[in-house]
């Protein structure tokens, strides 16, 4: 049953990349940001295979207060694979076949659709094949969501020439109409969007740079005295600090097509209860001896703060450089 769902799917999917567009009108696909489902046998989910796959999904995403996976899941059988689930927008679908593969389908049911297909000969290939693309199986969702949600909110945007922060820095950022000016100086940016459950905030500003390498802990300086200095609290003589009871996590990135530095941690106001999750991404502006750092961060009592660090990840890298060398 199993073996002829499969050669089904890789049929369908072998023709719908084969044809035409023009040739069928997909319906449009439904599921939320950062959730996928997985169809796999209900015995595999049970044992090792789906241990396998939860121990990957099940993994924290960094830089959060409490522990959230990087993707929300659910799973149905091959049986009951029907055409109201064929719908989804993010399917991955694991299982035995005479071939070990991985590879990815867009738009076979509906669109925009991705589905990641991982298939093993017997359970002990299947579980390599699984672990040997355990990065794979969180960066093709994620980066598919990631840009279909930038069209989403970026649809009518800030004109970055009217930003003189964006064009002293040489460079443009796609900034909500939803997130609302607190300041523009030429040299420190901040939008902020107000919604329901919190704020999101949007910050960009520079720090001189003489080309020695910069220190995590460095830039965490910096981080704090542009927050002594531009983002208060709400009582006098509070302002955003880094969380230093939670060492933040950097990496080296690409990002606006040079290399950056990903910075992930949580924030608090001195003197207050207030706190949250960030995520900035720090350039090398060589040329004009600074480093130019662009910062999202959250805050949402009460509620997950995943999907709100997503929405702020988006924003970001929508970031372009004209004048960076």
């Amino acid at each position: 049953m199993l073996k002829k769902f499969i050669l089904a799917f890789i049929s369908l999917a072998v023709l719908s990349s084969c044809e035409k567009s023009d040739r069928v009108t997909l319906v449009e696909s439904t599921g939320r940001i950062n959730h996928i489902l997985i169809v796999m046998k209900n015995s595999h989910w049970d044992g090792k295979i789906g241990d396998e796959i939860k121990e990957i999904i099940g993994e924290p995403l960094i830089g959060l207060p409490q522990e959230e996976n990087q993707l929300s899941v659910n799973q149905v059988d091959p049986r009951t694979f029907n055409s109201l689930f064929k719908r989804h927008r993010n399917i991955l679908f694991v299982g035995l076949d005479t071939l070990n593969n991985f590879y990815t389908n867009k738009d076979v049911y509906a669109s925009p659709q991705t589905i990641l297909t991982l298939l093993g000969k017997d359970q002990e290939e299947l579980i390599e094949n699984i672990r040997s693309h355990k990065e794979d199986i969180i960066n093709v969702f994620k980066t598919n969501d990631l840009a279909l949600y930038q069209r989403k909110i970026t649809k009518d945007f800030q004109n970055p020439k009217n930003i003189e922060t964006l064009k002293n820095f040489g460079m443009t950022m796609k900034i909500p109409f939803t997130y609302k000016k607190v300041e523009d100086t030429g040299d420190f940016l901040w939008y902020r969007h107000d919604f329901e459950r919190g704020l999101l905030n949007i910050i960009a500003y520079e720090i001189p740079y003489f080309g020695d390498p910069i220190s995590a802990q460095e830039l965490i300086s910096y981080r704090d005295s542009i927050g002594k200095n531009h983002i208060p609290g709400q009582f006098d003589n509070t302002y955003m600090r880094t969380e230093p009871q939670f060492k933040p996590v950097t990496r080296e990135v690409q990002f606006a097509n040079t290399s950056a530095i990903e910075t992930r941690g949580l924030w608090f106001v001195e003197g207050d209860f207030m706190g949250g999750p960030f995520l900035s991404y720090t350039l090398k502006d060589t040329e004009n001896r600074r480093l130019i750092v662009v910062e999202g961060f959250s805050y949402s009592p009460g509620a997950k703060k995943r999907d709100f660090v997503f929405e702020l990840e988006a924003i970001l890298k929508t970031v372009k450089l004209d004048q960076i060398n």
